[in-house]
Parts: C-alpha cells; sequence; structure tokens
C-alpha cells in the first residue's frame, strides 16, 4: 500500500477527547478505552447503525467487552460487523411480526438489545437493559434529565458505554412525525449535574462515517410532540454534526431529534 504520511488515525482520534474533558471546566466520565478506533457502518450497509454503535460501545468498553468484540470472526471492520449481524441480527424479530430483527429499516431497540445480550451471555458478560428516556407519570423535566444522565454515567462507570437511540421527528400538518432513527455510543459526559443545569455536553461516536462528534441533551424549550412546553414529554438532543434524518425534512418545517431510549449496564 501506499506508504503512511500521516499519524494512524487512532492517535489523531484520541486528541478531542481529552481537549473536551478539560476545555469546558468540568469533570468528565471518560468510556474506559475512548481512544479505540471507531466502526463506520457504512462498510456494511446504512441500516446497520445499530449493530456498529452496539459494537463501538464495546470497543470503546473495559477489557471484558473488548474481547467481545475481538471474539467475533474476521479481522476488518466490514468482516465483524457482517458477522454479527448474521449471528444475531438475521434471526425472526421479537416485536415485528414476520420480520427479521435487523432489516430494510435497520434494528429497533428492543430487538437490539436482546441480539446484544445473546452474544455477550456466553462470554458470561452483565446483562444489558433498556430505558426508556420519555417522562414517567409525575417525572418532571428536571428530573427526567437527571435520570438520563445518571443511568448513562451508572453504564459508563461499569465499563460499557451505553447506546443512545436518538429519533428525528417533524412538524408535518399539525402531527409529530418520527422521521428517522439512529444509534450512537456516548463516550463521555459530565460526572454530575448542578442544580439548574437544564442540560449537559456529552462526546459519542456517530457510526455514520465512523466518527467523533460532540452534542448537548438538554430539556425542550419550545413545544416538542406535545402542544406546549410544559407537556413536552422528552429531552431534545443538539447533535449537528449528525445528519439523523435531515434529508426527509420539507423546506420550512420545524423537526427536533430526542433521545428515545438508552442500552447499558444499570
Amino acid at each position: 500500500g501506499a506508504p503512511m504520511l500521516i499519524p494512524p488515525p487512532r492517535q489523531i482520534k484520541a486528541l478531542p477527547i481529552a481537549l473536551i474533558a478539560t476545555c469546558h471546566g468540568v469533570e468528565m466520565r471518560e468510556a474506559p478505552n475512548a481512544a479505540a478506533a471507531p466502526i463506520n457502518q457504512l462498510s456494511i450497509s446504512g441500516n446497520a447503525c445499530g449493530p456498529a454503535a452496539l459494537l463501538n460501545s464495546c470497543r470503546a468498553g473495559n477489557q471484558s467487552w473488548q474481547a467481545a468484540e475481538k471474539s467475533l470472526a474476521g479481522t476488518t471492520d466490514k468482516e465483524r460487523l457482517g458477522q454479527w449481524i448474521r449471528r444475531f441480527g438475521l434471526r425472526p424479530s421479537n416485536t415485528l411480526r414476520g420480520k427479521m430483527r435487523w432489516n430494510s429499516g435497520g434494528m429497533n431497540v428492543e430487538d437490539l438489545v436482546t441480539a446484544a445480550n445473546e452474544m455477550s451471555k456466553p462470554l458470561y458478560l452483565p446483562t444489558l437493559a433498556l430505558d426508556d428516556l420519555f417522562r414517567r407519570k409525575g417525572e418532571k423535566p428536571a428530573a427526567l434529565l437527571k435520570r438520563t444522565r445518571d443511568s448513562m454515567d451508572r453504564s459508563l462507570a461499569r465499563g460499557f458505554p451505553p447506546v443512545l437511540s436518538l429519533r428525528r421527528f417533524v412538524l408535518r400538518k399539525g402531527v409529530w412525525t418520527p422521521v428517522q432513527g439512529h444509534f450512537v455510543t456516548v463516550t463521555s459526559l459530565p460526572r454530575k449535574l448542578t442544580k439548574h443545569e437544564t442540560g449537559f455536553r456529552f462526546t459519542y461516536i456517530d457510526p455514520w462515517g465512523g466518527k467523533r462528534c460532540e452534542g448537548f441533551l438538554k430539556i425542550a424549550d419550545q413545544p416538542v410532540l406535545s402542544g406546549d412546553i410544559a407537556s413536552s414529554p422528552c429531552l431534545v438532543a443538539d447533535v449537528p454534526m449528525s445528519n439523523i434524518g435531515k434529508k426527509e425534512i420539507r423546506r420550512g418545517e420545524l423537526s427536533v431529534v430526542v433521545p428515545a431510549a438508552v442500552i447499558g449496564r444499570w
């Protein structure tokens, strides 16, 4: 091949995380192996974000989770991703009658957590669980923000960078309509929130292109999925480096990305 004229990507990609951890003056909880080279879902397919995000979580996790990803046959990202999809994705869905878990629409969060546990159980790894990120009965927006941060922080602290399910909704003819879902791997977030904070920065790996990104999760400051701010049932994700469903939005339409669920170890 051509001579290597630039440092290998691992060295370059390790830089932003270290900068983010200090430049905002906030102490961050980091993924155990945050500098791991990200897997790019496009090596297989545009609808492989679930499997790719899960394997990115394994790679960026502690040594036990890293071993899970290494246990897949193959030497390249494409081979390992393909192997995972064949073994765990091409099985009947638990939630979609008559469909495979991994299909033309990608994979839903319930099937992804089931498949992840099928991969991890023979390796004696901890069971992963699913947390819904919509407000529960009587839960205030600030409590939802805290619960979201606490869940992801606990998983990072226990060695598994959580898989975050993001979904873009568009306000179309007066109805909030989901246009695209996407999975990313959360690699750092603040170790604590002060009482009056309405959001927090986080870093993540976007499997679309296998890139490191920075985002912000916050309490809704406009009506989202509801007629008024007070009844908005969810948080909002500012993720300008990820183009989740942007091509589905028509000119002049209001759209928002919502953190819908998270898979992790609590």
